[in-house]
């Protein structure tokens, strides 16, 4: 049997859905994941148990046990893991990305540096301390920037710690919330150094694309490109809605396929996965990030591909098949339109219920609707926040009949979420 390192989170959504495109495809997986190397099997997956934050010594397990379970091909969920898979596929003489540009693509100034210096169009950028030397970084920043601009830690992902300012007053404030995001438990448990570094650069306005794709021996295969529907102007910049295909024109979507393979070059990326976010006005594209790895969380289940004579395949078994060497040229996806809405959090607090679900996946072209919160959970939106309430799903004829299903859906959801303090009262 063929086997197909999987390296994720041992809590991440994908890591199930992995485990069952493995099982229809007959393709044995080889967990990799940073859970406790001292319990014994807790999650019963016969994981190889790593940490991101040491990826030398992550990288001697995963080949220690290649040896006895050999690998023929390699999937990372997430940034965090990427370095590690790249290290991983050089040793082992399987087709990736490179290990430098893995690491560039997880850090947004590095990025922004690269896209520069190949002549892409970026905004201007300028780094500064987020360290010990705060208070000097802060007051050279906010006296010579222009505005707007949008503050943004280096290596975090889905938007979070990413805020607007307008002047010198909100950019301050926006700086020592960001510095206090940067010193939760939680990240600060990453042991990422880059943590410590911050971004400033000009806002960008116009609309705002995703674009899944596969790069195959360094050439890109597009998959589908999102469209953004709602404006994504600030002060936060949580998505909400992706729908696809977009209402672009022929010349607009080769602009971004194009623009999006150059920025992977030029930050080295090679082979597997890649999600990418754009921005397109008067002035061009301008490439905001290119990930090695797939889209996050369930919004692969926004995507089906053709496949005969089986029905469709999903993300997931397209980027098992691709790990093992199938060429991407025959993926094509369904025909019509899809798209998925992440359920935003409306204010912090404790998540108590949610009620109209069922009248949710009752509307027209509504496909499902999941809910991932948990009782009990504590509930933190944009920008200290990483999660979402869940997700809904749809397909239609067009895109707009999937944005309308999708809006619908979610104005017939109504979440009961206590205040905070009210927990605390009750211990």
């Amino acid at each position: 049997m063929t086997r197909v390192l999987l390296l994720a989170t041992t809590t991440g959504y994908q890591t199930r859905t992995f485990g069952e495109a493995a099982e229809r495809l007959g393709v044995e997986l080889v967990f990799a994941t940073d859970r406790c190397h001292l319990i014994d099997d807790p999650w019963r997956d016969a994981a190889i148990p790593i940490r991101f934050y040491d990826e030398t010594a992550s990288v001697e397990a995963i080949l220690s046990a290649a040896r006895e379970r050999p690998i023929d091909g390699i999937v990372a969920v997430g940034d965090r893991p990427t370095v590690i898979a790249a290290r991983v596929a050089n040793a082992l003489g399987l087709p990736w990305h490179t290990a430098d540009g893995a690491a560039i693509a997880r850090n947004k100034l590095r990025t922004r540096e690269r896209l520069r210096d190949a002549g892409l169009p970026v905004p201007w950028f300028q780094p500064f301390d987020l360290g010990p030397n705060v208070t000097a970084s802060v007051t050279d920043v906010t006296t010579s920037v222009p505005f707007p601009c949008v503050l943004k830690p280096v290596a975090l992902s889905g938007s979070r710690g990413v805020m607007r300012a307008d002047d010198r007053a909100s950019l301050a404030a926006a700086v020592e919330r960001l510095r206090a995001l940067m010193r939760s438990p939680d990240i600060r448990a990453e042991r990422n150094d880059a943590h410590d570094d911050a971004l400033v650069e000009g806002f960008i306005p116009g609309r705002e694309y995703a674009i899944e794709a596969v790069l195959h021996h360094g050439a890109m295969h597009p998959l589908a490109i999102f469209a953004k529907p709602d404006p994504l102007d600030g002060p936060f910049f949580e998505e909400t809605i992706y729908v696809t295909p977009p209402e672009l024109t022929r010349d607009a979507e080769t602009a971004i396929v194009d623009a999006v393979a150059r920025a992977a070059a030029a930050i080295g990326l090679y082979h597997g996965p890649i999600h990418a976010e754009c921005r397109i006005n008067d002035s061009g594209v301008f490439v905001l990030e290119v990930a090695a790895r797939p889209i996050g969380g369930l919004c692969a289940r926004a995507l089906r591909f053709e496949n005969t004579p089986d029905p469709f395949l999903s993300l997931e078994e397209i980027q098992l098949r691709h790990a093992l060497g199938e060429t991407p040229e025959a993926w094509q996806r369904e025909a019509c339109a899809a798209g998925v809405m992440m359920i935003p959090i409306p204010r912090r607090g404790v998540f108590k219920r949610v009620d109209g679900v069922d009248a949710a996946s009752e509307v027209a072209h509504v496909d499902e609707v999941v809910i991932t919160a948990k009782t009990d959970q504590l509930l933190v939106p944009l920008p200290e926040g990483a999660s979402y309430l869940g997700f809904i799903f749809a397909r239609a004829d067009s895109a707009r009949g999937v944005e309308s299903a999708l809006r619908d859906a979610h104005a017939r959801l109504h979440f009961t979420i206590d205040a905070e303090f009210a927990v605390r009262a009750s211990v």
